[in-house]
Formats: structure tokens, sequence, C-alpha cells
């Protein structure tokens, strides 16, 4: 008898999968996108097997779709993040996550004394920025303070 080496998983009718999320930030995009407080089912894995990165993490979300805020935060936190977006069980669209050139009223500055963290009326504003190795760099629009991916706060 021939041992089974797959996980199935329920397919949902209707919603988004987020596939090929880095395996130790799937909480973190469950997190940043306020996951944890919805009604709609939701199911996700970690250190799954993936041919391509060796590990991986999946969030299945039941009947939401997200708009260009929800899917810069996603490519922020997950850069090498798919999104598929499901409709009455068929895959209806599949992108890789693109990493924004500016992003606004996403991310909080990282410094203390700008306007954006002294004046509430003030939307956060950041150029993106990748340094030689690929890793990630927010460079406030106000104060020009780095925003790295190690002290970045999701609004």
């Amino acid at each position: 008898m021939e041992k089974r080496k797959e996980l199935i998983v329920s397919a949902i009718e209707n919603g988004t999968v987020i596939d090929h999320i880095p395996a130790d930030k799937v909480f973190e995009v469950v997190r940043i996108l306020g996951l944890e407080k919805s009604d709609n089912p939701i199911y996700f894995g970690m250190n799954l097997e993936s041919k391509k990165y060796g590990t991986k993490g999946l969030i299945k979300i039941t009947n939401r779709y997200f708009e260009a805020d929800d899917i810069n935060k996603i490519a922020l936190a997950a850069p090498i993040a798919t999104l598929i977006e499901i409709k009455d069980f068929e895959v209806v669209k599949k992108q890789t996550v693109q990493i924004p050139d500016e992003v606004e009223h996403i991310v909080k500055c990282f410094n203390p004394n700008c306007i954006t963290n002294k004046e509430n009326e003030v939307p956060t504003k950041f150029k993106v920025l990748k340094d030689a190795e690929g890793k990630i760099r927010l460079r406030c629009h106000y104060c020009e303070k780095f925003t790295t991916k190690d002290n970045m706060e999701f609004l």
C-alpha cells in the first residue's frame, strides 16, 4: 500500500489564497491584515514543503478579496507571496505581489520625532528602496529616516 504524501485542505468557493509566504511570516501577515478579527473561515499552514523555496506558508481566506493597501502590506511583509483569487471554486486571478515604489498610510515612521508621529493629521509616506542584498528599506518623505523590516510597524 502506498503512503499518501499530500495534505488535503478544503477548497474555498470564494475568496483569496495567499501562497508562497515565507514560513516565518505567516502570523505577521495574519496580524497586519487583521484576519484574527474575521468571522469568515481561514485556513493557514506554515513550514509546508515547497519545491521552489524549501518551505513556505499559506493562508486561505473565505469571502475576502484585498485592495491595494492590503496587497502593499503583504508585499512588504512577504515579497515573494502569490495572491490567488477564487470565485465559484475556480481561479480567476493569480498574481505575484509587487513591491510598490511608494507607500502611504500603511506603515508607521520609525523616528519618534517625525511629524507623522507628532501630528495625527499628517499621513505617513515612504519611498520604498531595496539595498544590494534585496532587503527592503523605507525612507520617510518627511524626516528622511529609514525604516527597515526589523522595525517596521504596520498601521
